[in-house]
């Protein structure tokens, strides 16, 4: 299996990328969240997973390993396959996807294109326990993508808060301060909104 490619992003879109790896060039299908990570780069890796069916082998990019990760835990349940797993990567950052199945929020999952009732059902149930311990760690898996937002949240759990006081706080100080949000302000208003 091919674990990964480094070399020249010789072409990029958001849906596929061509690595040309010592003159060989690998065509990868990716996310709008690996896309996001890739788009200013020349020269880059991507975690890759081939996904073979009866007439097709098709190879998928990642820009980090948990991304992999999710995507592999993704087609694992019955109704999800390779193209379903992409959009949700790319209707959802990864930290929210995990958030969304931890918290058995199934609604949010249906609002991505290509996932029904059902599925998202079938989603929490089979992924919840398995992906809980990540859930904490997500946004520090997928550093890259981190918000503003996301980090005052972080810091605000770090301090004992509970995440969904934690974030209600941030979106509440956030709006407050929308011209040219920093950090600490953000936390210190946060904070007062407790």
């Amino acid at each position: 299996m091919i674990a990964f490619l480094r070399g020249i992003l010789t072409f990029k879109n958001p849906a596929q990328v061509i690595v040309d790896v010592n003159g060989v060039g690998y065509e990868c299908h990716i996310s709008l969240n690996t896309y996001s990570a890739i788009s200013t780069l020349t020269k880059g890796q991507l975690f890759t997973y081939i996904h073979f069916t009866e007439n097709n082998q098709t190879l998928y990019g990642f820009a980090e390993a948990s991304e992999k990760e999710l995507f592999t835990q993704l087609i694992s349940v019955s109704g999800v396959g390779a193209a379903t797993a992409r959009m949700m990567l790319s209707g959802m950052r990864p930290d929210e996807i995990i958030k969304a199945i931890v918290q058995s929020n199934a609604r949010q999952l249906e609002s991505i294109k290509g996932i029904g009732r059902k599925t998202a059902e079938r989603l929490v149930l089979e992924l919840k326990e398995k992906l809980a311990s990540k859930a904490n760690e997500a946004t520090v898996s997928f550093s890259k993508t981190n918000t503003l937002e996301s980090d005052a949240v972080n810091a605000l759990i770090s301090l004992g808060i509970a995440r969904l006081g934690a974030e209600q706080a941030v979106k509440k100080a956030v709006a407050a301060d929308s011209e040219d949000p920093i950090l600490e302000n953000i936390i210190k208003v946060a904070l007062k909104n407790l």
